[in-house]
């Protein structure tokens, strides 16, 4: 039997067009995430931002950036690309390097348009200041409301303030933004009634316990009640892009 002895120059295509098939085949998946813009702390891909809002965005964290070396960027896009809203905020971050790369003091305000979802993504070195539940508070109150009605650009520009300060405030950086607090009343029961209805339980299960039981049981009755818990909550293995990275903390809102 005789075997034909392949040329390098036949062999040499067929391997270059295997390679760039295997590329393609096992590249990773960046879910459509759009390309930093020049301005990087802006990039309003879904386009439903003003030149003045992307303006001030910029101006401001730019100087935060330059003093503090921490970054808050504002992203908004069409759609998700069918991804969850944290797996997408998470590689946003990454691929951004959002922060410095030492301190990781990055911080994402993402909007995603069709899904009507918002998402803030906290840098490690920023989480002691801004923890999950601060942020949800600080959405409820400076921006869902706002994104409610569709007003894009007092909605991202009144939260951005809103963290801005609260960024300058663990650098010790002067900011003289006044965001407006707008938030929505979710029930017309006023908070003194509830207090006082959460004291009553308290003490008619003290009472109820008798002597024999201990503080810590008291205290999980009170918990299995209010569907507390006294566990923290942990973000998701940390991710590092050219820059800062970020362990998924943060919090998302639907609006």
């Amino acid at each position: 039997m005789k075997f034909r002895r392949l040329s390098s120059t036949r062999l040499l295509p067929k391997l270059l067009l295997s390679s760039i098939i295997s590329a393609f085949i096992f590249a990773p998946v960046c879910f459509g995430i759009p390309e930093p813009t020049e301005l990087f702390y802006i990039n309003d891909a879904a386009n439903i931002l003003s030149d003045t809002t992307e303006n001030y965005i910029f101006e401001n964290s730019k100087k935060l950036d330059e003093a503090t070396k921490a970054q808050i960027v504002v992203v908004t896009v069409p759609n998700l690309e069918g991804k969850d809203l944290e797996s997408y905020a998470t590689e946003l971050f990454r691929s951004y390097g959002i922060g410095d790369k030492e301190k990781n003091n990055g911080l994402l305000l993402l909007l995603a348009l069709e899904e009507r979802k918002f998402r803030v993504e906290v840098g490690y070195g920023l989480e002691g200041a801004l923890p999950d539940g601060k942020t949800g508070r600080m959405q409820d109150e400076y921006i869902i409301p706002y994104l409610k009605e569709n007003k894009w650009d007092e909605g991202i520009t009144n939260g951005y303030k809103a963290f801005f300060n609260e960024v300058a405030k663990e650098y010790n950086y002067d900011s003289d933004m006044e965001p407006e607090s707008v938030a929505e009343e979710d029930s017309d029961i006023p908070v003194v009634i509830i207090i006082i209805i959460y004291i009553i339980i308290i003490l008619l299960l003290s009472r109820s316990s008798g002597k024999h039981s201990s503080p810590g049981s008291r205290s999980s009755s009170i918990g299995r009640i209010f569907g507390s818990s006294s566990g923290g909550s942990s973000g998701g293995g940390g991710f590092s892009g050219g820059g800062g990275s970020s362990g998924g903390g943060g919090s998302s809102r639907g609006f």
